[in-house]
Parts: structure tokens; sequence; C-alpha cells
């Protein structure tokens, strides 16, 4: 196991409950991350992003992923796996794993902790690394930008 962590924050102009249904419901979701989505808000439940509707089953995005825990308005966590464009990890059913930790600073002010952790080691791992040390910062760029 590698010791690489990605840690993002960001500051939303949004109470913690809105921050916290955007990540946690399929109408949140939609609203910021993916045009469609499965999620059940329990431990164990589905938290599959659809990124590709046109492709086969199994490529189309976080299909497989769970919720992990959570602590409600506090702390999310699930797992998540590699994009189809590496399918070596992406097939092995390796799982990383994302922790949200959400602060309210004001009452229409919320800050986000993202960290995704779990990497192996290895160079096709750091490219997945790379490209989610990217790809975390959009999206929480877009959940921002949700609340606009």
């Amino acid at each position: 196991m590698s010791k690489h962590i990605i840690e993002k924050e960001i500051i939303v102009e949004a109470s913690l409950e809105e921050v916290w249904d955007r990540w946690t419901t399929e109408q949140g979701i939609q609203a910021f991350f993916a045009q469609d989505c499965a999620v059940e808000l329990q431990l164990g439940g589905k938290y599959e992003m659809y990124f590709l509707k046109d492709v086969e089953p199994g490529q189309r995005g976080s299909e497989g992923c769970k919720v992990l825990s959570f602590i409600p308005y506090e702390m999310f966590s699930f797992s998540w796996n590699a994009p189809p464009q590496f399918p070596d990890i992406r097939s092995g059913d390796i799982y990383t794993y994302v922790v949200l930790n959400f602060e309210k600073i004001k009452p229409r002010k919320t800050k986000v902790r993202l960290r995704h952790l779990g990497w192996q080691k290895g160079k096709t791992w750091d490219e997945v690394f790379a490209y989610f040390d990217n790809a975390w910062g959009k999206v929480l760029t877009w959940l921002a930008e949700s609340f606009e």
C-alpha cells in the first residue's frame, strides 16, 4: 500500500445541509457530478456514477462502488474505482476510497475536505493517482459552482 493521499479542500457558499445532500442523494449528484447515478445512503449501499451511458455495463463509471461509512452532516466515505482507460487496475476488483469531511463555517458557508486513499504501488497506479489528483479539484469546483 502506498502512502499517497490526494487531499483537496474547498469552501462552498451553501449550508451544511445543502452540501451534504449534494454528495449523498441522487438529485444532489446530478446537480454537479454525474447526469445519472445510483445512490443508497446506507452502509454498503450503492454509490455509482454513470458518466458513459452508451457503453457496456461495467464501463460506464463508478459501478460497484459502495457507501463505506457516514456520520450525517460530518463525514461520508465511499469506495472508488479506476476509470475504464486503466483496465488493468479497474478489472482487478481493487478499490480505493474517498473520505469527505464537512464543516459548517457560517450558515451559508461550508468547508468540504476530500481525501482519496488506498493507493497501491506501481507505474499505472501512479497514473491513476495523477488522474484523480486533477479530477477531484474539478469536481469540487463543480460542487461550488452548482450553488451559484
